[in-house]
């Protein structure tokens, strides 16, 4: 009997859980970090703010490379090997940050850092999509990504606080630590059986065979549609996050404590909607849960930027809809189920990596498309941008069949 076609969760099902949801705490604590650290970095290394944006900008490219390199990896080596292998990446990628002495360095680094980022959201959303029971797949998909916020909170704390006393470059240095992580994977988790089960006939396959089978007729549909859902959704979230430590301590005025408080709160009502994203998706299907938060994403992002000075008056209101940012936010929580409900095994990794990332990937423009707005008018108009791209999300996912119920192993059945 295969793991997902179990009735009752084991204690390997919650080892899969654990350890994927703490190699996504750290990967987005790693990608994350940075953005903490840019006043240090621009005192420093005397970089300006387009440079740093253009470095931002180059990790984002990164993790879209990386993937779509470990995607098809994940395909080929399976999913315990690849999201070690990532966990090692961005660890190491940190760690080399800690060293740099220009602008150069720092940017091959952190691209190093975006590499091992790109690969582990997918693999291990794969991990726990192939393993665990049907009627729990969404659930633990959303609980998955309530990591994201975990990682923003601990990168918020570390370089909000904790850096302006040990310095930038003892920050990334400390970082090296989830890469220990990676001891536990190898010594107590088993490998994907539906994996396991289909490799013989996958496995030889060429990187380029498997991504002509997701260009082919048959996947080039779902391909698109979904890549332009998740375009959509890492646009609303970057243009909100990319430069959100900034303008809350810049333009309005917050302290660093301040700051740091707003973005925990935020990243509260992140980890709120990413844990109760699966259970309105299980409830009301895929299509209107990801309907529900996006609308509320996109509602409240406009009322902490261009509606700021309307609702000021009444600061209470400011906490609620910055919560209420975050919480819409959850609508990621439902990324990994909906696409691995897609894609049969033999090009799962490779086309929810491919999705996920390269959508993270086009990204890259975000931080600069935010700094130029700036320039000619204030950052609220800049992060105010993600409000369209956050409804646009909860239009353009009726597109989609709805996939609730999916079973998984018959989409290998049917190929």
């Amino acid at each position: 009997m295969l793991m997902n076609e179990q009735t009752k969760l084991t204690k390997d099902h919650y080892r899969i859980f654990g350890l994927s949801w703490a190699g996504w705490v750290f990967d987005f604590y790693d990608l994350v970090l940075f953005t903490f650290l840019v006043s240090q970095l621009q005192t420093d290394l005397h970089f300006s703010a387009e440079l740093l944006s253009l470095c931002l900008g180059i990790s984002l490219f990164a993790t879209g490379l990386g993937g779509i390199i470990f995607g098809v990896l994940g395909d080929k080596f399976g999913r315990k090997t690849v999201l070690q292998w990532t966990i090692i990446i961005y660890s190491l990628g940190t760690l080399l940050s800690a060293f740099s002495w220009s602008f150069y360095s720092l940017v091959i680094f952190r691209f190093i850092t975006g590499l091992g980022v790109g690969g582990e959201w997918a693999t291990g959303q794969i991990y726990i999509n192939e393993t665990f029971p049907d009627k729990l797949r969404a659930k633990f998909g959303g609980f998955m990504q309530s990591g994201a916020p975990v990682g923003v909170i601990l990168a918020s704390i570390v370089g909000g606080l904790i850096s302006p006393i040990i310095g930038w470059r003892m920050t990334f240095l400390v970082s090296i630590i989830p890469a220990l992580t990676v001891i536990y994977i190898r010594r107590y988790l088993n490998e994907s059986d539906v994996w396991l089960q289909n490799k013989d006939q996958y496995v030889k396959k060429s990187a380029l065979q498997e991504f002509k089978e997701l260009l082919s007729q048959e996947y080039r549909k779902i391909f698109l549609i979904s890549l332009i859902l998740c375009i959509f959704g890492m646009s609303a979230y970057w243009y909100t996050y990319s430069w959100l430590p900034t303008y809350l301590a810049k333009e309005r005025g917050l302290a660093a404590i301040g700051s740091t408080f707003g973005i925990i709160l935020i990243q509260c009502g992140d980890f709120t909607g990413y844990t109760t994203f699966g259970y309105v998706a299980e409830k009301l299907g895929r299509r209107p849960a990801f309907t529900i938060y996006s609308f509320i994403m996109g509602i409240s992002i406009s009322m902490i930027t261009i509606c700021w000075n309307q609702i000021d008056a009444v600061p209470d209101l400011i906490f609620v809809f910055m919560f209420l940012t975050g919480f819409g936010t959850g609508f990621f929580g439902g990324f990994g189920a909906l696409f691995s409900e897609l894609f049969p095994t033999k090009i799962r990794n490779t086309g929810v990596g491919t999705v996920f990332n390269l959508a993270r990937g086009i990204q890259f423009i975000t931080p600069l498309t935010i700094t130029f707005v700036a320039t000619y008018f204030d950052l609220s108009y800049g992060i105010a941008i993600a409000a369209i791209f956050a409804i646009l999300v909860g239009i353009w996912i009726w597109v989609f069949p709805e996939t609730k119920g999916t079973v998984i192993n018959e989409l290998d059945q049917n190929v």
